[in-house]
């Protein structure tokens, strides 16, 4: 008897393992990360404040720092040594990068993103990292550093590093930062900074490589930058020292520009020329401060045009180059995104927002983005939108891309196909812009090549499908299909606001999404996360039985959604049935019992094309004719 009980215990289990419905295997939730998906009472994070005194040397490019970094232990554990991020040794002579020599990642529109410095030699050197006076020992592993603490520091203690740096500046950084000659720079990872330590995995020392973006703890900054002269600089941060870097006439169009909704040129393109062709001696010293942000980024340039606008108190800036175009439109596509993501997503939480063009395809740091000129307005507008679109993921909602692109890249993309459609409203492009997911799907969504979006960047053949385009459309598809607009949206907004200046996992913002809007969307992560699971929707026949249409269904495929079914009737007259997901309960076979007093001469699931159903072909009965 006890071996027939065993026997069927066994076979039940196998059945509830396979089912589409089962419990995915998250973390359990404790007292720091809760079931609900919220930060739990004993959520803590670490937290790391800079202050960044450095020199820009144009004759060398050469930049020369010092800093002190004041860290504090939130954590519970005691922590004998700490991780810094030294970035820029992604150029060093034996990076990794340099050493795997990958090919550039090809994205659409063209834009290429080559890793590594294209032959140029660089690396940073360290000159002194101390605690209380006392040099400290330190290991490099490519782009980390190990630092051993003089003492351990405790819960709830803190420590000051005092360290010096320098580094040649790369006229190609990655794709991510750089130079043009001596005249334009766009400056990210450009000082050492803590990896962050968290309660899932510690430390989080991954090398950066490339395809992997960044993960950082939350502070205050105050940086001091001593430029050229003549050099105009755009950062993270509020100008300090206004009265000394800028002209009484560029502080009166400024305050102009702050009380306007339309473009105010600060920085004309005659004026911008005319700088350009001076040669101003000396140097001027910047003071800017920054709260509440996990990274720091600076432009400097002597031939900056400078537009500025406001919304809502936030300061709206553009800064180009003379001959770069459609610039001129670039401040209003910058007011419109702020003021779009403001108000569907949450409001921007800094002074200002700020573009800068320039030689970058496109980055993203706190307050400031680099993106390129484009000849086409719809090109320019999703570049300039997709990296202000960052400011909500990942500079607020601080996740880590260095492990999860698809929660930073993805939910960024979604909302950029929003912020487009809103800006081109009434036109083909805002009207279909969103189509193009489906067309991407058919694209890349290639069996026995396609990767989960749980994949790591460094490990993604296509990085552009999996943490893009494909997280993109699950949220569009989760949006309309599974849970409607309003509950998606009021969903998402919470899980924004439950972790701006946080550190959310994935576990997070599922369970966020299934308590706030009261489903078990376990099944719908499992398909689009976990696995590359592919869609076949399919009507196999229909027959009637008095006033019932009995329309026979099956999901042929590994995932599962609803589905929306077309009826059409012999009075040539249509109606649309949606049918919930639960009609997979009990299995891959579904036979949907619509009463309907008229005569069904045609089925047609997804009768919009809305879904990416690998086969359409029998998604209609009678089947249409193939020729």
């Amino acid at each position: 008897m006890l071996t027939i009980i065993a026997a069927a215990l066994a076979f039940h289990a196998q059945v509830a393992d396979t089912s589409p419905f089962r419990a995915l295997p998250l973390p359990a939730a404790t007292r720091v990360r809760s079931a609900s998906g919220a930060p739990g009472p004993d959520y803590w994070q670490q937290r790391a404040d800079y202050v960044i005194r450095a020199t820009l040397d144009t004759a060398g490019s050469v930049i020369r720092g010092s800093e002190r970094i004041h860290y504090a232990n939130r954590s519970p554990e005691t922590l004998a040594f700490v991780w810094v991020q030294i970035e820029q040794n992604i150029f060093a002579k034996n990076s990794v990068t340099y050493a795997l020599n990958q090919p550039p990642l090809h994205f659409a529109g063209g834009a290429v993103f080559d890793f590594t410095g294209k032959g140029f030699i660089g690396g940073i050197t360290i000159e002194r990292f101390r605690a209380a006076g006392r040099e400290l020992a330190r290991t490099e592993y490519g782009t980390m550093m190990r630092v051993e603490l003089p003492r351990p520091l405790a819960p709830r203690g803190v420590i000051d590093f005092d360290v010096a740096w320098h580094f040649p500046v790369p006229p190609y950084g990655g794709g991510r930062m750089g130079r043009i000659g001596t005249r334009l720079y766009e400056i990210g990872q450009w000082y050492p900074r803590m990896v962050v330590y968290d309660d899932v995995h510690g430390w989080n020392p991954l090398p950066y490589i490339g395809a992997g973006e960044f993960y950082l703890e939350y502070g205050d900054f105050d940086v001091t930058l001593t430029l050229p002269a003549g050099f105009l600089l755009a950062a993270t941060g509020t100008v300090a020292n206004p009265l000394v870097v800028w002209t009484p006439q560029q502080r009166a169009r400024l305050a102009t520009g702050r009380r306007s909704t339309e473009r105010v040129q600060i920085v004309t393109k005659a004026e911008a020329t005319a700088h350009g062709a001076q040669r101003t001696p000396g140097t001027k010293t910047w003071h800017l401060t920054a709260r509440n942000v996990r990274d720091f980024a600076w432009a400097a340039s002597p031939d900056f045009r400078w537009d500025a606008s406001a919304w809502n108190g936030i300061l709206i800036q553009t800064f180009y180059r003379p001959d770069a175009a459609p610039w001129e439109e670039a401040n209003r596509m910058a007011w419109f995104t702020i003021k779009h993501f403001s108000e569907t997503w949450g409001m921007y939480p800094w002074p200002h927002a700020t573009t800068v063009e320039g030689l970058i395809e496109g980055m993203e740091y706190p307050m400031l983005t680099f993106v390129p000129s484009l000849d086409r307005r719809e090109d320019q507008y999703w570049v300039l939108t997709h990296e202000f679109g960052h400011e909500w993921f990942p500079m607020m909602v601080g996740s880590d891309e260095r492990r999860y692109p698809w929660m930073d890249e993805g939910f960024n993309t979604f909302i950029d196909y929003g912020s487009a459609e809103g800006y081109f409203k009434g036109t083909a492009y805002g009207d279909t812009v969103r189509r193009e997911l489906l067309t991407d799907y058919r694209v890349s969504a290639v069996p026995g090549a396609e990767q989960p979006l749980i994949t790591k960047p460094v490990e993604s053949r296509d990085l552009a499908w999996t943490a893009y385009q494909k997280p993109a459309l699950m949220l569009t598809i989760l949006r309309d299909a599974v849970l409607g607009k309003d509950t998606f949206e009021h969903a998402l907004r919470e899980y924004v606001h439950r972790w701006s200046f946080r550190h959310p996992q994935p576990a997070d913002f599922f369970r966020t999404m299934e308590n706030v809007s009261g489903r078990d969307l376990d099944w719908f992560w499992r398909g689009w996360v976990y696995t590359t699971g592919r869609l076949d929707q399919a009507v196999d026949s229909v027959t009637a039985a008095g006033d019932t249409a009995l329309v026979f269904l099956s999901n042929r495929g590994q995932m599962v959604l609803p589905v929306t079914l077309e009826l059409r009737y012999a009075d040539g007259a249509a109606e649309t049935r949606d049918l919930p997901v639960e009609m997979w309960n009990l299995g891959s076979r579904f036979t949907a019992r619509l009463p309907t007093a008229r005569r069904v001469v045609g089925a047609v699931v997804d009768p919009k094309g809305a879904y990416p159903d690998v086969d359409r072909s029998n998604n209609a009965w009678p089947r249409l004719e193939q020729h």
